[in-house]
């Protein structure tokens, strides 16, 4: 890269960019903080060695970056998220510092391999899927665009589950991403936070005659933060992300251990860490509730609490805090902070009801990201008020408030009333936290320009009529950093010689490649360019799967959460027909294609886990009939994380993005595989529609009904069975599965997926069938055409600036956020020195 780096610092071993400081510092790490030499240090080691060597680098930026917060005191962002899918840290680092090349050449001169380094980093399993990686992707940004931000989060000690795949079925085993420790963070104790659970409430009046409620927990645990730096690209600005982990007040009762009852002396210990041992407890039990709801509202006091005192100790007011703070709700996952900021404003703060609401509200914004009702939470009043009694008293304030506006603004219309409360009075009553997070945000924001509309016409309608002013859109994005140039060195080499690498940080530019779509030997790079890529993917799925593929056949790629609205097991029904085709004879000049999908399924999902058994008992059976050679393979990659998805993107020739119309938020996965200049074949759902527009149609395949043909299906009463009946080849796809050809006879093992899509089909897949299989057959014809295909695939990257995620910070900086860039200057010590106050860092 031709850019220049951050600013250089003096030349000393802890700061210096210089090959031979990285060199020194290296063996410095390799000795001092780990305790070993070279000859008895083993693979981890010298990644450890080279973490460490390149955070002091960055922690050089970062408390550059602390001091000048703290001495301008600028607003700052607050993202809000239960799920942060950072991927590895080191790649990310060296390639935001500029220093890749280097290490890469101090490494190969000390003969020691850099990608085999890069390798040894465990994947931090802080998210599921794209909510996670879109949190990752801002933090990027964030830093990149020099906005001062914190990313506040869970500590999960097992995050995610490891996905195993044992006889085709998904099994879960514990994640340990932590068994090594953590080399990028610090954790900071002294800056920990008590939280209460459960409990009463008393009420009683001051000294000066105010009424007051005074929360009485049942138990209380302490949050302590864990630091991590999130540096940007080629700038100085170091940001944070603060995770937090829960411990006992006290962690060893030793009167009880005294008395023999040694499993009891250190049960508050075990009991207050399972609050962050896992991501998302399976939450079908009482218990699993109760966990994850605790989960949400611990790490969501735990920030507000580390707020307000950076707020305080950088001489701010309690009753400026919303000028110095604007908090982005991830979803409903932290809505809970709403009441818990109102808390800490009336009970602890003491300021009146309607001062602190009017902080509240300006200080939040909610970013929705589903459009099934059914996956906006909601929470059981008896649970509810068990865990935090004294927010479920605030709520109920909120809610008497919020409906006297209602019937003044609705005059009349008291189903409305029904419909916008905050409780769910319907059967077993519960408290809505969508609703809770709309009332008390300034603003809400859909993540693509369908999402964003049909927010408005359906799940969110009535906000919308009552406050539309607060309505926004902001179409996700992704940093082409970790996507494109960490992820796709061979290209981001190719792009950048051929127009310069300003694109890295100003993605539209990369529509310059555009003007040479027509050079012959660009053409021909590009196609080596894939062709490597492939061939490096194929040798990863051989060492994981054990399945042999070719990597001149075209690779056809679905990887993102199993789930049934993204629709994998419609894939599964092309596989099939083109399976039936080639047994019939009826596809002798099939293009060969490998399908490689990934993905994991939730623990409770049985439907999806079943989908996955799907997939892999299809492959199993083609994989092994030698009358369809190489022409058809399906793969399933286990465990599919960060660190895979950095490998599949690039490699990807087509993106399946087959979600029925009207159900998927966004999708980033979408723009990830276009920058890396794979062809989409989707439906017109999320940003699928907006990625059309970019590439233009006629470099995207389109098929299936749109959001409103869904609807009107669904309103004139959705027959799935007709489609059976009236499409041979799809009955025969279905005959065929439901008879146990895959699944070694068991004619019961797929039937309640079949039954599903017979006499339910809740996302159409057997109405959007047939279309599929034409565009599919459109995609193989195009896919012949060598050259052409080429050309579409330059243009998929060419066109994709839109989706960079700097575009979509940018925009909530001006829209909701109202914050502005923080240039950084780096300090040497001695100014550090007289700039920072006691406990006032970051």
């Amino acid at each position: 890269m031709s850019a220049s780096a951050p600013q250089s610092p003096p030349d000393d071993d802890r700061t210096s960019f210089s090959k031979e400081s990285l060199k020194r510092a290296f063996f410095d790490h390799l000795f001092y903080t780990i305790g070993k030499f070279p000859k008895i240090s083993g693979k981890n080691d010298f990644y450890v060695a080279l973490a460490h060597t390149i955070r002091d680098r960055s922690l050089h930026r970062w408390i550059s970056s602390t001091a000048q917060y703290n001495r301008t005191a600028p607003r700052m962002v607050a993202y809000l998220s239960a799920e942060f899918l950072m991927g590895p840290h080191l790649g990310n680092h060296l390639i935001n510092l500029g220093l890749a090349d280097r290490v890469r050449e101090a490494l190969e001169e000390l003969e020691l391999d850099y990608n085999e380094i890069l390798r040894q980093e465990e994947e931090p399993g802080l998210g599921n899927g794209g909510l996670g990686r879109l949190a990752a992707c801002f933090l990027d940004s964030l830093a990149t665009q020099q906005i001062p931000a914190f990313g506040y989060g869970i500590r999960y000690e097992y995050g995610i589950f490891f996905q195993a795949i044992i006889d085709g079925w998904q099994v879960e085993k514990t994640d340990k991403w932590l068994r090594y420790g953590n080399p990028w963070e610090i954790q900071r104790a002294e800056w920990a936070v008590e939280i209460k659970l459960g409990g009463h409430t008393e009420q009683y009046t001051d000294d000066a005659g105010h009424f007051r409620v005074r929360w009485v927990p049942e138990k209380t645990v302490v949050g302590v933060p864990y630091d991590s730096p999130i540096p940007g690209y080629h700038v100085n600005t170091t940001n944070t992300l603060r995770l937090w982990r829960a411990e006992a007040t006290e962690s060893f009762d030793f009167s009880v251990f005294n008395r023999g009852d040694y499993l009891g002396a250190v049960s508050k210990k075990v009991t207050s860490e399972n609050l962050t041992k896992v991501l998302y407890p399976n939450d079908e039990t009482t218990q699993g509730k109760e966990l994850r709801l605790e989960q949400q509202y611990f790490f969501v006091s735990c920030s507000l609490q580390d707020m307000i005192r950076i707020h305080l100790v950088r001489g701010g007011s309690i009753t400026t805090f919303h000028e110095k703070f604007a908090i982005q709700l991830n979803d409903t996952h932290p809505a809970i902070a709403i009441a818990e900021l109102m808390r800490l404003l009336v009970d602890e703060h003491l300021l009146p009801w309607e001062q602190a609401w009017n902080i509240t509200t300006r200080t939040f914004s909610y970013t929705n990201h589903t459009l099934l009702p059914e996956a906006l939470e909601r929470w059981p009043l008896p649970l509810f008020q068990r865990i935090l009694p004294r927010h479920l008293e605030i709520i109920y304030e909120i809610n008497a408030r919020f409906l006297n506006d209602v019937r003044i603004h609705f005059l009349g219309d008291e189903s409305r009333i029904a419909r916008l409360s905050l409780i769910d009075e319907t059967g077993e009553r519960y408290v809505r936290m969508a609703h809770l997070a709309c009332v008390g945000s300034h603003a809400i924001n859909g993540v693509a320009e369908l999402h964003s509309e049909l927010l408005k016409k359906g799940v969110l309608k009535d906000f919308y009529e009552m406050w539309p002013e607060k309505f926004h859109n902001i179409t996700n994005g992704v940093t082409p950093r970790r996507w494109l140039v960490l992820s796709n060195p061979r290209l981001t080499e190719l792009v950048t010689r051929t127009i310069g690498d300003a694109w890295v940080t100003d993605l539209p530019r990369i529509r310059q490649i555009e003007n040479h779509i027509d050079d012959e030997s660009f053409r021909q790079a590009w196609r080596a360019v894939k062709r490597a890529n492939k061939a490096d993917l194929a040798a990863l799925i051989q060492r994981r799967t054990g399945v042999q593929v070719n990597p001149d056949s075209m690779f056809d790629v679905l990887v993102k959460r199993i789930h049934e609205y993204k629709r994998q097991h419609l894939a599964v029904l092309h596989i099939v027909t083109l399976y039936h085709r080639l047994k019939s004879g009826r596809a002798r000049d099939l293009q060969p294609r490998t399908f490689i999908f990934g993905g994991k399924a939730a623990p409770g999902y049985h439907m999806a886990k079943l989908m996955i058994k799907l997939i892999t008992s299809v492959g199993d059976v083609i994989n092994h009939d030698p009358d369809v050679h190489d022409l058809l393979k399906v793969v399933f990659i286990p465990n599919f994380n960060v660190t895979l998805g950095q490998c599949i993107y690039p490699a990807a020739d087509l993106s399946e993005q087959i979600s029925l119309a009207g159900k998927e938020a966004s999708g980033t996965g979408n723009m990830k595989f276009a920058m890396n200049g794979a062809l989409t074949i989707g439906t017109m759902d999320g940003a699928n529609i907006e990625l059309r527009e970019q590439v233009g149609p006629e470099n995207f395949f389109l098929f299936g009904h749109t959001a409103e043909e869904v609807q009107a299906l669904r309103d004139a009463g959705y027959q799935p069975s007709d489609y059976y009946h009236s499409h041979s080849e799809l009955r025969t796809c279905i005959d065929l599965i439901r008879s146990g050809f895959f699944s070694r006879g068991d004619a019961g093992l797929f039937r309640p997926l079949v039954d599903n899509l017979l006499y339910h089909d809740p996302y159409m897949l057997l109405a959007d069938y047939q279309s599929y299989i034409e565009c599919q057959d459109l995609v193989a014809q195009a896919y012949r055409d060598t050259d052409a295909w080429t050309r579409m695939s330059i243009l998929n990257t060419a066109r994709s600036g839109k989706f960079s995620s700097d575009r979509s910070i940018r925009e909530y900086a001006e829209k909701i956020w109202k914050v502005d860039p923080v240039p950084v200057e780096l300090y040497d010590e001695s100014e550090l020195e007289g700039s920072l106050r006691p406990h006032a860092m970051r």
